[in-house]
């Protein structure tokens, strides 16, 4: 089966990279600074025009009939002085600026540098625009954007292209990105390593989980951060969560309403105004989750020279609640200087409950059923500054960040033993209360200055601090007994602090013969600070001065043709979930402890990527290889359990000798048809873990590929269909999740493989109104039951099977209305100004 389904998306990529064969391609984002092109939009009295929209058309002719073809090139917008610019131009090409703004009458502008010019900077001076006095009511404003963007040192995915996720979070957005894998726990990860999440660019305590669909504009993909980039994150890259901003004078907002077949519901809206020298954005949302999850799990284990065996058969059902809001404002203190200021407020609680039938040879059948709540309430705080020159690209920011929050659960574990006929004959209950607060700061610094030989200097300082406390009791009323006893051995009350400095500076630009280069180097120091509150046993680590040097070179090839190449060292220090010695005794077939032993683990990554633009087609393919000294991992061993004074297997990490990770990935994008846009995704890999001298696991081959067609059709109609597939692959090495929901089953990377699954998504979305302004989306997910994942793992004493499925044959229905109103006179009493009632905006 992972053959053929290799194969069919491996010829569908082939197939299409050869079905547009249109000369003179549309160049793709990998290519070098060669041409730059400027000018400044003014009006009939001279006074600049900010929040134009110019577009750069790239102007080809056709080989079979010599007729020019335009293609969309570059976007962008005005700035408040009127000017804009775009770089990356070919000199040899023909270009075409279309420049529209509300008012005005639009304006196209043919530019062409001459095949023997060499002046590769191109001003257009002063642009004027004619007033236009038309009623804008029936002006609409139309584009496609691609699902998929590719840029030099990262994948650019535009969410809103993505109707399957409609109505969900960030998690159901993931599901559908190249490069990228969400387990059954939604457990994101990158070539099968665990990422770093940003928000905006920064750091956040944020969840994908705990972020809609409908506030996120696109997701960058980072799979090797440069020197710029926290050096934190060890084998995986980055995902880049960008929010939706507005960007347009006026006022317009989405009101959006859904539901699922389980009883799931969610509800958004948004309003964005934005006048002169203000623009302030207010988004809601509230999601209720409904979540069914079924599985089973088989255990043979060897203690003490004893064998026994284990039978579980899990049903779960999760409900949920998450209510998200965001406030922005950002003002002009003058043409070159912004402030902004936004704050988010979370607050979501989730009530898992389990029924498991349990069979086992040494203590007979029981029945645990387990009930918990958990609540969180993350609230955070963006202030930025944003400083330009008068250089062109000259520019100074300051960021603070600041997320933090309170979080409380409890939860309730029964287990009653059964006779034979199931009977009751005895029960033991297990209770556990927790709560707790974080607090995530970070202030960055960062300066980019260009110079006139076209090489740029980039440079920043970071300071993190996280402060982390946690209470949490256990008691058990052992069975036979009528009072319940603490467990002050699973209880843990802990208060910890840590802290990175960083610095770091970069400077790139081109070389002669197509040549561009980035070089950096990032300076880290880190410290944590930790204490059991209730043995008053404290933890320190000072990490000394690290170095992470990066390297991206580019070469372009021909016009059509790139290659990269990039190097870049990263850490990924232990947190205090895992170094604490506190034992998770939740599940009592599942125990987890830390291992205050541990070490930071670091990567050598390198990537050799080759692009090509083709048509309307742009091919990537990389091959990549990434190396860990001292990698964390879990590993499941044999020890004397704390609670019970017997020997148990446990939970607990470990520094592995190594670990390394190399594949090949081949990314494909094109708009085959008008009404027909493909991506393809395949990653090929092999990854292997040495524990010790003696111990490894064994290094497989595994294929991981997506799929994903979206067909605009007639009618304001939109297909989109989506395959994923996952063959045979070791456990990922680097899991950020470490006390997961009841039951969860904690498995280690060092001693387990994933057996191969598949998925199929299926969306529809017609839209209508006027303008489209109104849309009604079906989704279905997991069409086949086939996203369930079997793991296998083994080790001295235990072989074990687990199989989940969660939320199979998903049915969402998702309405959204988009509403709008350009007025320049919003905030004004001129009368003399253009009226601009009526517009709608898509």
């Amino acid at each position: 089966m992972k053959k053929i389904i290799s194969a069919l998306l491996l010829a569908t990529a082939v197939a299409s990279l050869h079905a547009q064969t249109a000369p003179g391609g549309r160049p793709g984002s990998f290519s070098v600074a060669e041409g730059k092109l400027s000018g400044q939009l003014i009006d009939l009295q001279g006074k600049p025009i900010a929040q134009a929209s110019v577009n750069l058309l790239r102007v080809i002719p056709e080989q079979s009939t010599g007729k020019e073809r335009e293609i969309l090139f570059k976007s962008t917008s005005s700035l408040e002085n009127g000017k804009f610019s775009f770089t990356a131009l070919s000199p040899k090409d023909k270009w075409k600026l279309k420049i529209s703004s509300v008012g005005y009458t639009p304006k196209d502008i043919v530019v062409e540098y001459g095949s023997d010019s060499k002046v590769l900077d191109k001003n257009l001076g002063t642009i004027t625009l004619e007033n236009d006095n038309r009623k804008l009511d029936e002006v609409t404003v139309t584009g496609r954007k691609a699902l998929l963007e590719m840029d030099i040192d990262k994948k650019v995915y535009n969410v809103e292209k993505n109707i399957v996720a409609a109505g969900g979070t960030a998690i159901d957005v993931m599901r559908n990105m190249p490069s990228v894998q969400v387990d059954i726990d939604g457990n994101v990860k990158l070539r099968n390593a665990a990422p770093t999440i940003f928000v905006d660019g920064k750091p956040t305590t944020l969840t994908p989980d705990q972020i809609p669909t409908d506030v996120i504009e696109k997701i960058e993909i980072i799979t090797n951060p440069s020197a710029k980039y926290d050096a934190s994150g060890s084998m995986a890259g980055i995902l880049n969560i960008i929010l939706k901003k507005n960007k347009k004078t006026g006022y317009n907002g989405m009101l959006t309403l859904g539901a699922d077949r389980f009883g799931g519901t969610n509800f958004m809206g948004s309003l964005n105004l934005r006048q002169n020298k203000f623009n302030i954005s207010l988004t809601g949302m509230n999601m209720r989750m409904r979540t069914n999850t079924e599985g089973d799990s088989y255990r043979e284990s060897t203690i003490d020279g004893v064998k026994s065996t284990v039978n579980q058969d899990i049903e779960g059902k999760t409900k949920g609640m998450i209510s998200f809001g965001r406030l922005g404002v950002d003002y002009d203190l003058s043409p070159r200087t912004t402030v902004s200021v936004a704050g988010v407020l979370v607050q979501g609680k989730f009530r898992p409950n389990e029924n498991t039938m349990i069979k086992t040879e040494s203590q007979g059948n029981s029945n645990r059923i387990s009930e918990s709540e958990r609540s969180f309430k993350p609230r955070g705080l963006q202030a930025g500054l944003v400083q330009k020159f008068k250089t062109e690209g000259e520019e100074l920011t300051v960021d603070f960040n600041y997320f933090g929050g309170t979080n409380k659960s409890n939860g309730t574990y029964t287990t009653n033993y059964l006779e034979d006929n199931n009977g009751i004959i005895g029960s033991q209950i297990q209770k556990n209360v927790g709560s707790g607060d974080n607090k995530f700061m970070t202030v960055q610094a960062d300066y980019v200055k260009p110079f006139k030989n076209g090489m740029k200097l980039e440079t920043g300082v970071r300071a993190q601090i996280n402060k982390l406390k946690n209470l949490n009791s256990n008691t058990l009323k052992a069975r036979d007994e009528d009072e319940y006893k603490d467990i002050s051995a699973a209880s843990a009350n802990y208060d910890n602090k840590n802290t990175v400095y960083a610095a770091y500076a970069s400077i790139g630009g081109d070389l002669k013969d197509w040549v561009s280069y980035k070089v950096g180097l990032r300076v880290e120091n880190s410290t944590y600070d930790g204490e059991l509150i209730n043995t008053k046993q404290k933890f320190h680590n000072k990490y000394p001065l690290s170095l992470f040097p990066s390297l991206f070179l580019s070469k372009k090839l021909t016009e059509k043709d790139q290659l990269q190449m990039s190097v870049t060292r990263r850490v990924n220090r232990p947190n205090f979930f895992q170094l604490i010695p506190f034992v998770d005794y939740t599940d009592s077939l599942n125990i987890t402890r830390g291992n205050p032993d541990l070490v930071p683990e670091f990567t050598t990554s390198g990537e050799l990527s080759y692009s090509r633009t083709q048509g309307k087609g742009t091919f990537l393919a990389s091959v990549y290889y990434k190396k860990t000294t001292n990698l964390i991992t879990r590993y499941l061993t044999q020890e004397l359990n704390p609670i019970t004074d017997k020997m148990d297997f446990i939970n607990t990490y470990i520094n592995a000798n190594s670990s390394r990770n190399y594949g090949a990935e081949f990314t494909y994008t094109n708009n085959l048809k008008t009404w027909w846009d493909l991506t393809a995704d395949l990653n090929f890999y092999n990854s292997k873990i040495e524990i010790d001298d003696k111990t490894a696991t064994e290094g497989m081959w595994t294929v991981f590929g997506k799929l994903n067609n979206t067909f605009n059709l007639k009618k304001n109609w939109n297909l989109q269909l989506a395959f994923e597939y996952q063959g045979k692959t070791n456990m990922p090495v680097t899991q950020n999740q470490t006390f997961g929901p009841p039951m969860n089953q904690a498995q280690s990377s060092s001693q387990g493989y994933i057996k191969p699954f598949y998925g199929i998504d299926f969306a529809i979305k017609k839209s209508f109104l006027k303008n489209q302004a109104a849309s009604v989306t079906l989704a279905v997910n997991d069409i086949f039951r086939t996203r369930g994942n079997t793991i296998i793992s083994s080790g001295d004493g235990f072989y074990q099977e687990y199989y989940r499925l969660s939320n199979p044959q998903l049915v969402k229905l998702n309405l959204s209305y988009r509403f709008g109103k350009m007025d320049m006179n919003m905030f004004k009493k001129n009368k003399n100004q253009n009226s601009m009632e009526g517009i709608q905006m898509q």
